[in-house]
């Protein structure tokens, strides 16, 4: 059991196995990262609002004010997920058309 915690260390210290992680670390990457989290998320948020709703319309046990309000937050979370898919599938489309992938961005260097 020793030998296995002993093997699970990390070397924190500069120059250890981690220290490559800032040379990888570039602002095409963080750029890259950033907007494939924002999609993520919202895409993920979006389906939490359609389920919420879904559950406030079986709670709603045929309250006309409360069954309205659970519609209402299902189609907005609807539209939601049509944006969020949008903005996936335009941003491959402009990919495969002039050759950018903004999901793996690579900028030319200016100097």
């Amino acid at each position: 059991m020793r030998n296995l915690i002993a093997q699970n260390t990390f070397n924190l210290r500069p120059g250890g196995q981690f220290s490559n992680i800032t040379s990888t670390l570039s602002f095409e990457s963080l750029v890259s990262g950033l907007i494939t989290l924002v999609l993520v998320v919202a895409a993920l948020v979006f389906f939490f609002m359609l389920i919420l709703g879904g559950l406030k319309w079986i709670i709603s046990g045929g309250d006309k004010a409360q069954t309205e309000a659970a519609r209402n937050q299902i189609t907005a979370a609807l539209i939601g997920l049509v944006v969020v898919f949008a903005a996936w599938a335009i941003a491959q489309v402009v990919g495969s058309l002039f050759g950018i992938d903004i999901f793996n961005l690579t900028l030319p260097n200016l100097f």
